[in-house]
């Protein structure tokens, strides 16, 4: 089953697109009705790259999500823990050690276990990136759009190369 063949679920959202060859002939086309195709097709070029951007985001907010939620956990660990371990692991280690000593040893636990949330947090956050394929279309627009100066065709994503009106 191929992803053309599946039900449209409730998350699927239509997005609007610009055709590839013009459906109207220019040579009979009044110079308003060129002007409406043009404004349309920049409308709608706007709108997909809106969608576009904000797909791209979505994924990019669940990861700082998560690495948020784990530098939470840390700082919830780090509380909660010396209020109900902190007391019971210094006691029992102060069977064998020294008080100081059993206080320290645990305080050294706790501070590990904080560190190692941390580090695991900051590698989630750090694998946040931006939108990349919206970056590369809107950089792409300027070489589509009539009168922009730029002659060599572009390669948009998705493979469909578009050769830029002169």
């Amino acid at each position: 089953m191929s992803l053309d063949d599946r039900a449209p679920t409730a998350g699927d959202r239509a997005v609007s697109s610009i055709p590839l060859s013009d459906p109207h002939d220019p040579a009979t086309q009044s110079i308003g009705g060129l002007v409406k195709d043009a404004t349309a097709h920049m409308s709608t070029l706007l709108r997909a790259e809106v969608e576009l951007a904000k797909a791209e985001i979505v994924g990019e907010a669940k990861k700082a999500a998560i690495g948020a939620g784990l530098f939470i956990v840390a700082a919830v660990i780090a509380l909660y823990s010396s209020f109900f371990l902190f007391f019971f692991l210094a006691e029992l280690l102060d069977v064998w050690l020294p008080r100081w000593a059993a206080f320290a040893i645990v305080f050294g636990i706790l501070v590990i276990i904080t560190v190692i949330a941390a580090i695991v947090g900051w590698i989630f956050f750090k694998k946040v990136r931006g939108p990349k394929k919206t970056i590369e279309t809107v950089k792409a627009v300027p070489s589509v759009v009539p009168g922009s100066g730029k002659g060599a065709p572009v390669d948009l994503p998705g493979g469909a190369g578009v050769a830029p009106r002169r």
